[in-house]
């Protein structure tokens, strides 16, 4: 025997109630969301109480992978420092790249691939390390004020300044110096290939102006740092 279906039954005899349902998980989603806002604003408070800050990613703005915002996070009295600061900053990464633009152009002319990787190296490698290493730490030290931090940007910002000056002589150490744009690399490939030669004295005085702008940074911000303290 064939049972009729109940034509009385609820879903039947109530068209409202789909909608209704729908209705209820919506606003079951949305305060759940408001709940999990909530709840990440009391962290981020929680943070900013225990002086942790959040720093969001804002440079370069177009395409931010570090967070700087000197004005809004340094002393104004230490601002001009700071700007010298990450002046030299640039003027490192500008050394790094032209070298692997004249190094570039050095292999394409008969000097070998492995200048080339070297300098490659140089510059994937000494752009973030210097970044991480003794800018960063120069940012937080200004913001805080922190004695320890001020050291770690002396110690590693030497560091820095001694690559600096091997970097524009360029010794024939590792392949003839090569790797390297400084005076006596120039010299050489000034004698072979005078286009060559050109850019590796471009080079050597870009990084001849970053020795001289980095010791003048660091005598600036140890004169600070003494009268600071």
């Amino acid at each position: 025997m064939i049972r009729d279906s109940n034509i009385f039954d609820e879903e039947n005899v109530n068209p409202f109630a789909d909608p209704k349902k729908k209705e209820k998980e919506r606003a079951n989603r949305e305060t759940d969301l408001k709940k999990r806002e909530q709840d990440i604003k009391r962290r981020e408070d929680a943070l900013t109480r225990a002086g942790v800050t959040i720093e969001e990613k804002n440079w370069p703005p177009f395409f931010p992978i570090i967070h700087h915002d000197i004005t809004k996070e340094i002393p104004v009295h230490a601002q001009k420092l700071q700007y010298l600061a990450f002046a030299s900053w640039l003027g490192i990464v500008l050394c790094l790249v032209y070298n692997v633009v004249a190094v570039t152009v050095c292999w394409i002319r008969g000097g070998g691939v492995i200048i080339f990787l070297l300098a490659n190296i140089y510059a994937l490698l000494g752009i973030p390390l210097s970044y991480l290493l003794w800018y960063r730490p120069l940012y937080r030290a200004m913001r805080t004020d922190s004695a320890l931090k001020f050291g770690f940007f002396f110690l590693l910002y030497l560091i820095h300044i001694g690559f600096c000056i091997v970097a524009a002589v360029a010794p024939p150490i590792v392949f003839a110096g090569k790797s390297l744009t400084g005076i006596l690399a120039a010299i050489d490939t000034l004698s072979d290939e005078v286009l060559v030669g050109v850019f590796y004295f471009i080079g050597f005085g870009l990084f001849c102006l970053e020795a001289l702008l980095s010791l003048w940074v660091l005598q600036k911000i140890y004169l600070y740092f003494r009268g600071h303290k």
